[in-house]
């Protein structure tokens, strides 16, 4: 079975996929995005996958690549068109070149015409291709910078695109309306580009004349991208929240385990947002453990120092999950939740105040 999730990040509007196989737990990232590397390496190590490559479309001028984040975490390769021009991937790719996760595979075509270095990956069985800005739902990736040409473009989405099945569902590298998929046989018939009775000539003048505006992260993504997302200066202060060993969650939640709070408790605040039945109930409370329930916890921020790092912690893991989120949005930066709760934090045999046995 394949394991498939669409990705979504509303800065560039960029979507990413992953894909993996169900029997080896081989997967690959098709496009990730620099600032999504923490929610996309969530998903993975929730979902047991193993990251073998992350694939690049084309390169990008509208977001940087999380590629070179991701193989400084799990070793993965980074995989972009021969034809880029891009340095230090590990592999390039072209025309026909497959790409295997497990059991299953993306077979590489070539669609230059955005870039000269434009990629679709095709599934193994053709139910489904992934054009980036090549062919996009109801419309097309531009032609006018990075040697792109209009003319391209037409051959390669009506060569490389349009000759797969018509039920083969096609997966943008963007839209900005909020759609998400189309297939074979909506775009061949409906893409006001390129489909129906337009010709060639005719989806050159109109490309011609689109006159937009370059991206605003041109200057930047552009540069890193042909570096395959590598930063310049101190990698390490990528890290953030280092003040204690956490795990981010694909929720979107800062995680500490009960053995790591041991090593910093004491330097934290923990705060537990349980009612005061429940603090002083069977299942005890932690040392040094602040009540505020979750109901009171906005109007008792004022008290809590937003220097120091904040614990919560609750009954399972639920409430304190809602804590953290209210934290962070009055702008308290150190937060994380104590995984499991109260219930996890007495199963691993962790001391408690007032609690039963």
């Amino acid at each position: 079975m394949l394991i498939f999730r669409q990705l979504f990040d509303p800065q560039s509007s960029t979507y990413t996929y992953l894909l993996g196989d169900d029997a080896t737990h081989e997967a690959v990232l098709v496009d990730p995005v620099f600032e999504q590397v923490r929610r996309d390496a969530a998903l993975v190590d929730e979902l047991g996958l193993k990251l073998v490559a992350t694939i690049e479309t084309h390169v990008h001028a509208d977001h940087v690549t999380g590629g070179w984040l991701l193989k400084r975490q799990y070793g993965s390769e980074i995989a972009i068109s021969k034809s880029s021009g891009a340095q230090d991937a590990d592999r390039y790719l072209v025309d026909f070149d497959v790409i295997k996760f497990g059991g299953r595979y993306l077979q590489v075509r070539s669609t230059p015409g955005h870039t000269n270095g434009c990629l679709t990956f095709v599934l193994d069985d053709e139910s489904k291709a992934f054009t980036g800005d090549c062919l996009m739902i109801r419309g097309s990736g531009r032609t006018d910078f990075q040697q792109g040409e209009a003319s391209e473009m037409y051959r390669s989405v009506h060569t490389k695109i349009f000759t797969l099945p018509d039920e083969c569902l096609l997966y943008p590298g963007h839209d900005y309306r909020g759609l998400t998929v189309t297939s074979v046989a909506e775009e061949r018939k409906f893409n006001p580009r390129l489909g129906g009775q337009v010709g060639e000539q005719d989806f050159s003048v109109y490309m011609e004349n689109l006159n937009l505006p370059h991206p605003q992260q041109i200057d930047i993504a552009v540069p890193a991208n042909m570096r395959c997302g590598q930063p310049e200066g101190d990698v390490d202060a990528l890290d953030a929240q280092t003040w204690a060993a956490l795990k981010y969650t694909f929720a979107g939640i800062w995680e500490i385990e009960p053995q790591a709070f041991e090593e910093v408790a004491g330097k934290v605040q923990l705060i537990d947002v349980r009612e005061s039945i429940e603090f002083e109930g069977p299942l005890g409370h932690i040392h040094d453990a602040k009540l505020i329930p979750l109901g009171s916890l906005e109007g008792q921020m004022s008290k809590l120092d937003r220097e120091l790092p904040i614990v919560v912690v609750c009954r399972s893991g639920a409430r304190s999950a809602q804590g953290v989120f209210l934290l962070q949005k009055a702008g308290f930066a150190d937060v994380a939740n104590l995984a499991g709760g109260m219930l996890r934090w007495r199963a691993a045999g962790q001391p408690v105040l007032n609690g039963g046995s």
